[in-house]
């Protein structure tokens, strides 16, 4: 793990095996659909609602038309409906992945992202599209609760807040291929493919889960813990010291010798031994761990900071940038967008170390107060009709969001609650992220053209950064540098965990 006073750049290369990246990278194709599917119907949405002609004549397939006719209301309706469906893969996941396993939790999400775009891409109505959109929203919510849980257990202890903005700089990732694809592809039918290029991603990931073990934290706890130290070994490299790790996971394993068992294993990777009842740990429901007051800070702190991760706006540049700014810059708008995508991914890639340096806390609240004051100079320039202050005031709210409010939330859960908990504090927390984004998705172009299309809007967005800003300021602890729960939420909450 990283020494006082390492370059961050030798820690990394030292605690990151080729095999462990290899996992990180695959399990992280979950967030990419995620970002990918929030994305997919910006750049072509005048194509496909058959607002602008098609500049070739011929169709992508004779037997698919090259529009859907919709107006701007049922666009509005096809777009949040993605949100819906990620709430009810939210909500799901929390209990299969601590019943059943980080792994197969991550496998099912990923046939639901190979089925929703096959669903998405041939749809000749907009009911179809509309119902392949539901089906890509069970696997985004699925895997935004699963994989983060899962790379927290995986990644080196020292370096949990980096490894762990490696969801959002995913989801980010994402956002970019699905607007360089509309970019380039926003014309005749081609926007179909854009649409398809999810469910390729989907496959690949499928097969790719097939090396992927599960998680060795997961495993230790519920199944066998000598097989979990033995993945772990593989995953940390033959000359890494395992001991502080595996005694952060509290299994008494002194009745088998460890050492022993690890050179005797050779299960597959993604396989599950048979169960050790004595190392199995009892976890803890969504309802229980709300009504539980050792669990209730925690996740009111964690749905508190997920909901103004949306209610800040950040969907309404992700989702509706082009249309929001092509009044203002005509021809340039989607062009915007695409560089938008790009400074979130650069900043949030950047910035993936500071919540480790400064606090997680800290981290999120410059982030708050970046997007708050950049929403009313996009305000300004939107009324005023300033196409640099505009251009800027968008770059700088998209940055501010990449400091904190992006990466840091996804990483939370595991941090303020016992891994007994985990799941359910995911779920409650993803819910609540899911419900605000579907208010933004929804709500966001009939409040801009209620009131006037001249960015007032984001005066409202400026105000709910104000107010949620306080909250968490006041209410959510800080995390860095916490040994785990009963640490971070002081002795009094420890107590009451052990009763």
């Amino acid at each position: 793990m990283a020494r006082e006073g390492e370059p961050l750049h030798r820690s990394l290369i030292r605690d990151t095996t080729a095999y462990l990246s290899y996992i990180l990278l695959v399990v992280a194709l979950g967030p990419l659909q995620f970002g990918f599917h929030l994305a997919e119907l910006n750049a072509p949405q005048n194509v496909i609602t058959c607002e602008k002609k098609s500049i070739n004549s011929a169709a992508l397939h004779p037997e698919l038309p090259q529009c859907i006719p919709m107006n701007t209301d049922q666009f509005a309706v096809v777009s949040s409906i993605y949100t819906l469906g990620g709430l009810l893969g939210a909500l799901a996941a929390g209990p299969l992945c601590n019943k059943f396993g980080r792994l197969l939790t991550m496998r099912l999400t990923t046939i639901f992202f190979v089925i929703g775009p096959v669903f998405e891409s041939a749809a000749p109505s907009i009911s179809l599209l509309a119902f392949g959109r539901v089906l890509s929203g069970v696997a985004s919510g699925s895997a935004v609760v699963v994989v983060p849980i899962y790379i927290s257990e995986v990644a080196p202890p020292k370096e949990k807040g980096l490894f762990g903005a490696l969801t959002q700089i995913m989801v980010n990732m994402g956002i970019v291929i699905a607007q360089v694809l509309g970019y380039f592809l926003s014309k005749d039918g081609l926007w179909r493919i854009i649409l398809a290029v999810a469910g390729g991603i989907g496959l690949f990931q499928l097969l790719a889960l097939s090396l992927v073990p599960e998680s060795p934290k997961w495993l230790a706890e519920n199944r066998n813990p000598q097989h979990a130290r033995h993945i772990l070994r593989k995953m940390r490299g033959q000359k890494a010291d395992l001991d502080e790790e595996v005694k952060a996971w509290n299994i008494d394993s002194s009745r088998e010798d460890i050492a022993e068992e690890e050179s005797l294993l050779s299960a597959p990777a993604g396989s599950h031994p048979s169960q050790n009842p004595d190392a199995a740990s009892e976890t803890v429901g969504i309802f229980s761990a709300f009504m539980h007051p050792s669990y209730r800070p925690a996740i009111i702190a964690v749905v508190a900071v997920m909901v103004t991760q949306q209610l800040t706006g950040i969907n309404s540049i992700v989702m509706y940038s082009v249309s929001l700014l092509s009044a203002l810059l005509p021809t340039k708008a989607a062009l915007l967008t695409v560089a938008i995508s790009a400074l979130n991914l650069v900043i949030t890639t950047l910035c993936a170390p500071l919540s480790d340096k400064i606090g997680r806390k800290t981290c999120i609240l410059l982030s708050i107060a970046g997007m708050g004051t950049s929403s009313i100079l996009l305000a300004i320039g939107i009324g005023e009709g300033v196409k640099i202050l505009a251009a800027i005031a968008t770059l700088l709210f998209v940055a501010s969001f990449a400091v904190g409010l992006g990466p840091v939330p996804f990483i939370l859960a595991n941090e303020l609650v016992g891994p007994e908990a985990v799941g359910a504090t995911q779920s409650w927390a993803l819910a609540a992220n899911w419900l605000a984004t579907f208010i933004v998705s929804q709500f966001f172009p009939i409040l801009n053209k209620a009131m006037g299309e001249k960015g007032r809007i984001y005066y409202v967005f400026a105000g709910l950064a104000l107010v949620l800003g306080a909250f968490i300021a006041w209410w959510v602890p800080e995390t860095k540098g916490k040994s785990g729960a009963d640490e971070v939420w002081g002795k009094k909450e420890a107590r009451q965990r052990v009763e």
